[in-house]
């Protein structure tokens, strides 16, 4: 994980992002390691289900989809990601409305908190794949910012 300040290009430290309320944590990737963790997790903030997602070049409708992502937008549940395999990049807003760049690659979990503004980019991999974990899957519809 590597996080900056879009406006300084200043390294962002992992308690400065949470304070922020972005949690981010490095996990081992065996699933036998790993799990332990999400299980922890999933008990102490109440998500109740989850499920993996890929994408690649060859997923159906790939532009579609990070167009999607790349609107600043904000969800009424956390954002959780596990990476697995791959890489990608998160722009968040700070709590006093600056841009906050965090790059995940495989082993990075990291959890935007609901209601936070923020957008999402493939790297140029191309490529992520990803445990996602999920209080209510209601919470997945994304609020677009209009005034931005």
């Amino acid at each position: 994980m590597e996080s900056i300040w879009l406006s300084t290009g200043t390294s962002i430290e992992r308690d400065e992002l949470l304070a922020h309320g972005v949690w981010y944590e490095r996990l081992p990737l065996e699933e036998e390691a790993y799990r332990p963790a999400l299980e922890a997790l999933k008990a102490e903030r109440g998500y109740v289900s989850e499920d993996a997602v890929e994408l690649h070049p060859e997923t159906p409708n790939l532009d579609g989809i990070l167009h999607n992502f790349s609107g600043e937008h904000r969800h009424s549940d956390d954002e959780v990601r596990f990476v697995l395999v791959g890489e990608g990049v998160f722009d968040i807003r700070s709590e006093d409305d600056r841009w906050m760049r965090v790059s995940v690659e495989a082993g990075d979990l990291i959890v935007v908190p609901k209601g936070r503004f923020h957008r999402f980019a493939l790297s140029e991999k191309a490529n992520i794949r990803c445990v996602r974990l999920f209080r209510d899957a209601e919470g997945w519809t994304p609020e677009y910012r209009k005034d931005k």
